[in-house]
């Protein structure tokens, strides 16, 4: 009998230490379904998503010819990054995906993500690739044309903030129009989930 009690409760603590284990390796996000790996081309070359596990990943789709919510949304972000202490930013990686292949090249984009903050990271791909992805992280973009302008056509696009967790997991998302300071408690948010 104590021999069958024994082997219970060793059964009990494998099975939560097991648990334990598999919950740490694998959160459930918030958002079930949503997010995932990707490739995608940087001026140095193929970027994914997994080359950043053990980090928290910002990500932002955009365009660099958007003429205000990026910009207004990469500046909120930014300030927001500016606030962090070194120990946290060494943390994070911010990542820019244009969704206007035609017109921002790698180097294009090196130029404009630099301007917003040095360690973000600009990527681009085919229309297919950023089509794919956009859908699984719920973004949205279209090319609208746009008579009389000098450039052609706009993107319409969604402008949503995505925080990845250091395990590859989507587990929040900060409307365009917060500001520096809200960006910065979600930052913090999930950096203190991360530890």
């Amino acid at each position: 009998m104590k021999r069958l009690v024994w082997l219970l409760a060793l059964v009990l603590v494998a099975g939560a230490g097991g648990w334990y284990l598999f919950s740490r390796q694998a959160p459930e996000s918030p958002y079930p379904g949503m997010g995932g790996d990707f490739t995608l081309q940087s001026a140095r070359g193929p970027v994914s998503l997994s080359d950043f596990r053990g980090k928290v990943v910002v990500i932002y789709f955009g365009y660099t010819s958007c003429p205000d919510i990026c910009p207004t949304t990469l500046g909120a972000l930014a300030a927001a990054l500016k606030r962090l202490s070194p120990a946290e930013m060494e943390q994070i990686q911010p990542l820019f995906i244009s969704v206007d292949p035609e017109r921002d090249t790698p180097q294009k984009l090196v130029d404009y993500v630099h301007y917003f903050h040095p360690k973000m990271i600009g990527l681009t791909g085919s229309l297919e690739q950023l089509k794919e992805i956009a859908n699984r992280y719920g973004a949205f973009f279209r090319k609208a044309e746009v008579q009389g302008s000098e450039l052609g056509y706009a993107v319409d696009h969604s402008s949503v903030i995505y925080l990845v967790n250091e395990q590859g997991v989507l587990v929040d998302m900060i409307q365009h129009s917060d500001s520096p300071k809200v960006i910065l408690q979600h930052l913090r948010g999930v950096l203190a989930h991360s530890r």
